[in-house]
C-alpha cells in the first residue's frame, strides 16, 4: 500500500495571499536555480527579493555648464541662449 501523499504546507506566521508572476525564461531559470541553491522554495526567494528590494534613489540632472558660462550664480533661465548652446559645441 502506498502511503498518502500530503500537499506542501508551510506555517505562515502572517496572512499571505497569492498572486501570479509573469518572467522571462531567463528569470525563470534563475529562480529555480537559486531556490535549489538556498534550499528553499521559489516564492521564499521571492518573497525575501521583494521584502529586501529598495528603490534606487533619485539622481537630480546636472547641467554642466563648465567653461562655457561666467556670472554671479544666478538663474541658468537668465544664460543668453547662444551661451548655453556654446557648450554644447554649437
Amino acid at each position: 500500500m502506498k502511503p498518502i501523499s500530503t500537499p506542501y504546507v508551510t506555517p505562515y506566521t502572517r496572512p499571505m495571499r497569492k498572486t501570479s508572476v509573469y518572467l522571462s525564461d531567463e528569470l525563470v531559470e534563475r529562480l529555480a536555480r537559486l531556490a535549489r541553491e538556498t534550499g528553499r522554495s521559489q516564492a521564499e526567494v521571492l518573497r525575501q527579493a521583494m521584502a529586501e528590494y529598495r528603490v534606487p534613489p533619485a539622481t537630480d540632472r546636472i547641467l554642466a555648464l563648465d567653461g562655457c558660462v561666467t556670472g554671479d550664480g544666478g538663474s541658468l533661465a537668465d544664460v543668453d541662449e547662444r551661451e548655453l548652446l556654446r557648450g554644447f559645441g554649437a
